[in-house]
């Protein structure tokens, strides 16, 4: 019986894990829609982010993207976080990240455009 309920286990296992799908998030901050998009689904180690950027419609091409993702300390293990700066690629920012554990990472997506006006954004994603 612990042998058949192991097997189930592992093909649910193998099912989520052949189906997840990368992350999207959309944000609205200050007239600019950001969004962040992982290159596939997030797992332990390094991830590769894409941010799009656009306002009233028209791709920012100008500005300078800073993304950070961390996870707060908690009883028995310190704060971690990683941070880069997002290089432009096509219409899109490229960035990465190495999560070090699963669990829920906050990360923080901040950008100056040309008037020098910085905006950013927060959220959480889970690995």
């Amino acid at each position: 019986m612990k042998t058949v309920f192991k097997s189930i286990i592992a093909v649910l296992f193998a099912f989520y894990a052949l189906h997840s799908a990368p992350i999207v998030h959309k944000k609205n901050k200050g007239g600019y829609d950001i969004e962040l998009v992982s290159e596939k689904s997030l797992s332990v180690g390094s991830n590769k982010f894409f941010i799009s950027l656009s306002k009233d419609g028209e791709v920012v091409k100008d500005a300078k993207v800073k993304v950070k993702f961390f996870m707060p300390e908690m009883p028995g293990m310190p704060y971690m976080e990683y941070g880069d700066k997002a290089k432009l690629v096509g219409d899109k920012y490229e960035a990465s990240a190495s999560l070090s554990m699963s669990g829920t990472w906050q990360y923080s997506v901040k950008f100056k455009t040309k008037e020098g006006k910085v905006h950013a954004i927060r959220g959480s994603l889970n690995l």
